[in-house]
């Protein structure tokens, strides 16, 4: 019996379903457009200050947080909506405004696919 739950993929903002970066390292070589782009996400995590507001949006109650929760993370808010704009360009994070405030979530599907890559076969 499994503890693991199934998260529900998200439909990007832009309407563009999310596709998996690239198969796992162990599979196959990545072809150069996989190496871009497992690339682009891992940079944009390379960064303390990402990574640190990617963990609060991914581990925010709803699986969603207003910028409003998120920003103390010891940089100005300018500096906070800069690196939260690259998770996004990045395709780690979508936004939805709402009023005043914008609102980010996770993308699962992207999330599993970071994670299978790192993933070692089988009885390794």
């Amino acid at each position: 019996m499994s503890n693991t739950k199934a998260l529900p993929l998200l439909e990007p903002a832009n309407g563009r379903a999310v596709v998996p970066c690239c198969p796992p390292l162990t599979e196959r070589p990545m072809n150069a457009e996989e190496a871009e782009t497992a690339s682009r996400m891992f940079r944009a995590l390379g960064d303390p200050v990402r990574l640190q507001l990617f963990s609060a949006v991914a581990s925010y109650e709803g699986g969603e947080a207003c910028v409003c929760d998120i920003s103390d993370v010891g940089v100005s808010r300018p500096t906070v909506s800069h690196h939260l704009k690259k998770l996004k360009e990045a395709g780690l994070l979508t936004s939805e405004r709402r009023g005043t405030w914008v609102y980010y979530r996770v993308e699962p599907s992207v999330l599993a696919a970071m994670g299978s890559l790192l993933t070692a076969p089988d009885g390794a």
